[in-house]
């Protein structure tokens, strides 16, 4: 395995929430963004999985926003894709 797919395998389980639809959403910028997001946007999505779950639903679905601009982006895209 090298670091690419054990990076992979490490943010694939931090996708995994508790909640079907955060998994689904976290999951599918990770299958459909992340190989074409520049390092930034990757640190952004890392940075976004620390963060408390109820914080990351909220940004989802319209209450508030990420104060860091690589969150927000990750957001922005998983909201337009989504229509959450």
């Amino acid at each position: 395995m090298n670091d690419t797919d054990a990076e992979l395998k490490r943010l694939r389980w931090r996708c995994r929430r508790g909640t079907r639809e955060l998994d689904q959403l976290l999951g599918w910028w990770l299958d459909k963004r992340y190989a074409e997001a520049d390092e930034e946007l990757r640190r952004g999505f890392a940075d976004l999985l620390e963060q408390p779950d109820p914080d990351v639903w909220d940004w989802l679905v319209g209450r508030g926003a990420p104060l860091d601009a690589r969150q927000l982006r990750v957001i922005d895209e998983i909201r337009s894709h989504h229509r959450v």
